[in-house]
């Protein structure tokens, strides 16, 4: 769904080809063969063997004395820590939204867990109008909504509980049904995501409005934010089966393979 587009621009083919073999590695996550390597970054192993040893030098990879197989190194790890601690995640995220909301023509939302809850902090509308009262800030029902069921499907149920018992008052569901076994609602939610990888609203809490959502994880498996889209009922159907609940799975893998998550 992501396209980047990157302009011609004048590169060093040596840089390119010795990256394939760190990524290679990377993407291994264990030690290799001179062998398995340069088969996994499609180099002759004559040819991969001089980057090896470059890289080595430079404290990229480190080669095991007595396996003599191929692991990252230690400048390796200083790059992938600095690399996460740079990452933004809503930065990650805006594209890949942007990117969901053009393709397919409806309103796409981003929310993150803040103080009170499931919090909006970014709104990308489609050429359709939608008249629905959300915007940065807008905190969204935790059990009532598909973005705050999201939430719902993968944070600990402490948390969960300890916004319910906030300003929100009474847990109640999008029909605005009580809920009276709050341990029960959060099982059939997490069962729910896990079916179908989104969660999902039917012209609830807004009448005639659906929404899918779906959560996008961090490199160490925690949620960060919420990727939601809305629309009018007549255009934004709501089974599971939906091409618009696969594009939600779509942008929410794609904004967790920018934050690192392996999952």
């Amino acid at each position: 769904m992501e396209q980047i587009v990157i302009r011609e621009q004048r590169a060093v083919q040596s840089v390119e080809v010795g990256g394939r073999l760190l990524i290679a590695l990377g993407q291994h996550g264990a030690p290799m063969s001179l062998k398995d390597l340069a088969a996994a970054a499609e180099l002759p192993a004559s040819r991969a063997h001089p980057y090896l040893v470059s890289f080595g030098r430079l404290g990229l990879i480190e080669q095991d004395a007595s396996s003599g197989r191929y692991a990252l190194g230690p400048a390796a790890l200083q790059l992938g820590l600095a690399c996460l601690h740079q990452l933004d995640p809503l930065k990650a995220a805006t594209p890949v939204a942007e990117s969901l909301s053009q393709a397919i023509d409806q309103t796409v939302a981003i929310a993150v867990w803040a103080n009170f809850g499931p919090t909006i902090v970014r709104v990308i509308e489609g050429s359709q109008p939608l008249h629905v009262n959300m915007r940065a800030g807008t905190v969204m029902s935790l059990l009532g909504t598909a973005t705050g069921r999201a939430f719902a499907a993968v944070l600990p149920a402490r948390s969960i509980k300890e916004v319910l018992a906030g300003p929100q008052g009474e847990p109640r569901r999008a029909d605005r049904t009580p809920v009276k076994d709050v341990d029960r609602e959060l099982e059939l939610i997490a069962a729910e995501w896990k079916r179908h990888g989104v969660t999902r609203a039917l012209g609830r809490p807004i009448p005639g409005v659906n929404a899918f959502s779906a959560p996008a994880f961090d490199h160490e498996g925690r949620p960060a934010l919420v990727i939601t889209a809305l629309g009018h009922e007549d255009v934004f159907p709501a089974t599971w089966e939906s091409p618009l609940a696969a594009a939600v799975r779509e942008a929410a893998a794609a904004v967790s393979h920018r934050l690192g998550h392996r999952g």
